[in-house]
């Protein structure tokens, strides 16, 4: 089958057409015809950084994270999947797990699940990683009905379903950004917007609150955890996705809150747990089935060949929504 590999790591490293054997199925998998696979961060890291980050895939290297497909064979021991069915997964490009930039993927099935109706293969594909930190970094800051949500990054690719699945999990929501377009998003969405480049966070926290946010997703993270350390309530709580930095911790020891670090490629890179981002997906595509979950994708349309093209797309920042590779 075709697959894009990449044979040399770093900021010239190119993406090569090539031939490769088309994978068998396994017990407990499901091998999946890819219809399409979206491109993360993470993607563009592993391809610049390569050995330098411990998840990285020897080379040649299969990249791609995320898919959505059809399924192809089932193994043995599945159950729930059968030939034919439409699904979605975040399930390879990292460690020894071959990826998505190609016409075959054999999936673990626990990180599987049946797509949403009411999406087409590009936007499916779009959802698993960002959909799946989302959803972890609300459900595991206890995020319900009544309580005031902030969303730093309301309009990245985590961010913008964050905003979604925050209200429909019946908070009230407030998103960060900068812009008329962030903007936009934000409030295509029903959140209320905040520009962080003309208002002070201790402006807006007492515009908008009594004391304080009950829970804040730093989809920025770094630096801009002070930010959500002063934005956020007596004993609330705080998610991130980024915590790679040294920070003091003092005001959050003196507010009593919690800070929920998300990392959400540890199932796949530990074995940990796989079941749960299966039963995540699965949850994700009822919400989107609902009506209430639809991803942004950037209107650039790039084939498999194109790989690097989107790759490079991504990192020059001009995206707007998620950057999708159609087979």
């Amino acid at each position: 089958m075709k697959a894009m590999l990449i044979n040399n790591y770093g900021e010239n490293g190119n993406f090569e057409v090539s031939e490769i054997a088309k994978p068998a199925v396994k017990a407990n998998h499901v091998l999946v015809k890819i219809a399409a696979s979206s491109v993360n961060t993470i993607d563009t890291m592993i391809k610049n950084m390569g050995t330098d980050l411990p998840l990285s895939p020897a080379t040649p290297a299969l990249l791609g994270m995320d898919f959505s497909g059809t399924v192809a064979s089932v193994g043995d021991g599945v159950e729930g999947f059968n030939v034919g069915d439409e699904v979605y997964g975040c399930a390879g490009g990292l460690a020894g797990l071959p990826g998505t930039l190609t016409e075959y993927i054999v999936a673990d099935s626990n990180l599987v699940a049946h797509k949403p109706n009411g999406l087409t293969m590009r936007e499916t594909a779009a959802l698993p990683l960002v959909a799946i930190t989302a959803y972890e970094g609300l459900t595991r800051a206890g995020v319900k009905a009544g309580q005031k949500v902030l969303v730093h990054g309301g309009s990245g690719g985590v961010g913008h379903l964050a905003v979604q699945l925050a209200k429909y999990f019946g908070a009230e929501v407030f998103a960060t950004g900068t812009g008329d377009n962030q903007k936009a998003i934000v409030e295509k969405f029903g959140a209320t917007f905040i520009d962080f480049k003309t208002e002070k966070v201790a402006d807006y926290t007492a515009k908008y609150t009594d004391g304080g946010f009950d829970v804040v997703f730093d989809t920025v993270g770094g630096a801009n955890l002070t930010n959500s350390i002063e934005a956020v309530a007596l004993n609330g709580h705080i998610s991130t996705t980024v915590s790679l930095c040294e920070l003091d911790l003092t005001p959050l020891h003196f507010k009593g809150a919690s800070l929920h670090v998300v990392f959400m490629l540890i199932p796949m890179l530990h074995n940990f747990k796989r079941e749960e981002h299966g039963n995540i997906l699965e949850r994700l595509a009822e919400i989107s089935n609902e009506g209430h979950l639809t991803p942004i994708v950037d209107e650039n349309k790039f084939s498999l060949e194109e790989v690097g093209d989107a790759y490079a797309h991504l990192q020059s920042g001009k995206a707007i929504g998620k950057i999708v590779v159609e087979n």
